[in-house]
């Protein structure tokens, strides 16, 4: 059974070109997500990867539909071998069924990895650059010290004034501590 993947990142997206491309090459059932591909817990991942049998292939759009990291990529692609399942990807023209296919997965996992490295990179330079010239000030606190000081003065735990305040409790010692 040659079953597809289709995944967006936010639900105002579409899925609408991913599932006629999948359509398209001859997918029988197609599983979405509308999750951030930062989050393995996708149900319609989850389903899918419990639904494909030996024999079948699962297609997706593009790599980046199906994995954000090629840790990731290769631990989903292993469970996949390991049940006698191909992956092809349509946009990469890779096909897990093929030795070439297998090599060109490698490659590409290992670049976008490469890409997505340099880019955070460049954030943090971005970021420490601003901070050098006084431009960048993070986030602005939004947790009351002085509230803090208040509650546990009137002989609240940690515990209690993090509930109270809808704060992790580890803040709340972060911020008596200081």
């Amino acid at each position: 059974m040659i079953v597809g993947y289709a995944r967006v990142s936010t639900t105002g997206q579409s899925l609408a070109v991913q599932q006629d491309e999948l359509s398209k090459h001859g997918c029988e059932r197609i599983f979405e997500d509308k999750a951030t591909g930062t989050n393995r817990d996708r149900p319609g991942l989850s389903e899918m990867l419990g639904f494909v049998r030996e024999g079948d292939t699962v297609v997706v759009s593009r790599l980046d539909r199906f994995a954000r990291s090629l840790s990731d990529l290769f631990q989903m692609l292993d469970l996949l071998s390991d049940k006698g399942v191909a992956f092809q990807c349509l946009h990469q023209s890779i096909d897990t069924g093929t030795s070439t296919g297998k090599l060109t997965l490698a490659i590409l996992g290992a670049v976008a990895e490469f890409e997505n490295d340099l880019r955070r990179e460049r954030q943090r330079d971005g970021i420490a650059k601003a901070k050098a010239g006084g431009t960048y000030k993070g986030r602005k606190p939004n947790i009351d010290v002085e509230q803090i000081a208040v509650l546990r003065e009137a002989g609240m735990g940690a515990s209690a004034i993090a509930k109270q305040l809808g704060i992790n409790r580890q803040s709340v010692y972060r911020l008596m501590a200081a």
